[in-house]
């Protein structure tokens, strides 16, 4: 089960825009599978709407959550506010065979329903693992590369050595 959980169910669909916030045990929970310092809110703002056998889910999602700087450590706010569409389908039709499968880009963002049942917080929980930077950069970066002795990134790149060479009056 999922620390998100929202189930619902194909058939019939509610009406109206249907309103997703995670409580404080829930976003603690996130918080320690998406590998963040914490999430002080989330909130996704969805409407449902039948399309044939699938339903489609198209809204935003809203989060503040505090991430660690992949250089520094430090602790970093971070706004997310990310557009939703998915579409939840009855089964996947995927052909039997040992060659490559390239989908189209409709087929990217489609969930497998359980009989007629989905979870709509599960999907609002990935939306929010594909929106976070796995590489946020806060302002203090470069100083701590530079206290670990570490070049920044222009520094020694594939050209840093020919830098050298043109400095010193060499060709």
């Amino acid at each position: 089960m999922s620390e998100f959980s929202r189930f619902y169910n194909a058939a019939p669909l509610p009406a109206g825009e249907q309103l997703l916030e995670a409580d404080e045990a829930e976003r603690a929970a996130l918080a320690e599978r998406f590998g963040l310092v914490a999430i002080s809110a989330l909130t996704a703002r969805i409407t449902l709407e039948p399309d044939a056998e699938n339903v489609r889910a198209i809204g935003r999602l809203v989060a503040q959550v505090l991430q660690s700087c992949a250089v520094s450590g430090e602790d970093l706010p971070v706004q997310i506010d990310e557009p939703i569409a998915l579409t939840f389908v009855r089964a996947f039709n995927l052909p039997s065979t040992d060659h490559e499968v390239e989908l189209s880009a409709e087929e990217l963002d489609q969930i497998e329903m359980d009989g007629t049942r989905f979870d709509l917080g599960e999907a609002v929980a990935q939306s929010l693992a594909l929106a976070i930077d796995p590489y946020l950069i806060g302002p203090g970066a470069d100083e701590a590369r530079q206290r670990a002795g570490i070049a920044s990134e222009g520094e020694n790149g594939a050209f840093a050595a020919l830098k050298g060479l043109f400095s010193s009056g060499k060709s």
